[in-house]
């Protein structure tokens, strides 16, 4: 089941990241609502995921190094998101710009095997009683 469509300002969080992110969307993307809506394709590091304050996972060269050079002492670095391709499993009911659009239920991986989540779609459903 899909959850709430992700839109410009969403929240991230990467299992190995020390903080969340907010999502960017570019605006390339129409929609009838004031935010830019996000389809599965909208991976890109940086671009559209930017970084989560540090990271803690071995599997990244950076944290491998430092960590070896405190003698074994877990060492977060800076972190560089490296996303393993597109959000999964996307909502093929709806398509934008010619992919799924991207749900709240939808993750990406990171590289350095890190889960990537969205924590708040950025949108909300309002009913007015």
């Amino acid at each position: 089941m899909s959850g709430p469509q992700v839109c410009m300002g969403a929240t991230l969080m990467c299992s190995f990241g020390v903080a969340p992110s907010t999502m960017v969307v570019l605006p390339v993307h129409q929609t009838v609502t004031p935010m830019p809506a996000a389809n599965i394709g909208d991976s890109a590091p940086i671009m559209n995921i930017p970084p989560f304050g540090a990271c803690t996972s071995l599997a990244n060269p950076t944290v491998a190094s430092a960590t070896a050079a405190a003698m074994g002492v877990l060492t977060p670095m800076p972190c560089v998101p490296a996303p393993a391709g597109p959000w999964v499993p996307g909502n093929p009911k709806v398509i934008l710009k010619g992919m799924p659009t991207l749900d709240a239920s939808c993750k990406a991986t990171c590289s350095w095997g890190g889960l990537i989540q969205i924590i708040n779609p950025g949108q909300f459903k309002v009913i007015d009683a």
